[in-house]
C-alpha cells in the first residue's frame, strides 16, 4: 500500500505555496504555483499518489477546495484563528507556513472548520450582493429625499 502525502498550502490572491510530505515528516516537494484552475492541473500532475491537502481558511479558499476535491484523498481547511503554530511563529513565511499547515495535518493536529457546500456559498455571495443593492437603493433614496426637502 502507498504511503500517504500530506500537502500545505498558504493561500493567496495570485500564488499558492505548497508543500509535500510523506508520513515520516520528509519534505517529498515545495513550491509556489499560480492561483489559477490550470495551473493546478498541471501542478497536480506532479504529485505523488495518494495525497491529502489542508489550508487556512481565506477569502480565495473556496474555488480551490471545490477544484481539488475530486482529485484528492482528503481536502482540509484549518480555522484561521484556530492555527496558532503559525500565528505565533517568530520567523514566518509563506514556503514555512505551508510547511507548518501541512505537520499539522500530518499529526492530525489540524484545527478543521467546516466548508458549506458550494450551492450555499453561492448562495450567500448573492445575498450579500442583493443587500449591498438595498444598502446603497436606500442611501440614495434618502439622499434624494433630502436634496429635495432643501430646496422647498
Amino acid at each position: 500500500m502507498n504511503s500517504m502525502y500530506y500537502i500545505g498550502q498558504d493561500v493567496h490572491k495570485k500564488t499558492i505555496s505548497y508543500c509535500v510530505k510523506d508520513a515520516s515528516g520528509k519534505v517529498y516537494q515545495e513550491g509556489k504555483v499560480g492561483a489559477t484552475r490550470r495551473e493546478l492541473d498541471s501542478w497536480m500532475r506532479t504529485l505523488p499518489l495518494p495525497w491529502s491537502v489542508a489550508m487556512e481558511a481565506t477569502i480565495f479558499t473556496g474555488w480551490i477546495y471545490d477544484h481539488l476535491l475530486p482529485h484528492a484523498v482528503q481536502v482540509k481547511v484549518a480555522h484561521p484563528v484556530m492555527l496558532r503554530a503559525i500565528a505565533l511563529a517568530k520567523k514566518k513565511n509563506d514556503r514555512l507556513d505551508a510547511s507548518k499547515i501541512a505537520d499539522c495535518q500530518r499529526c492530525d493536529l489540524l484545527p478543521e472548520c467546516h466548508m458549506v457546500s458550494s450551492e450555499i456559498r453561492d448562495r450567500r455571495r448573492t445575498l450579500r450582493y442583493r443587500h449591498l443593492l438595498v444598502r446603497q437603493m436606500v442611501q440614495m433614496k434618502n439622499r434624494v429625499s433630502g436634496w429635495c426637502w432643501k430646496r422647498e
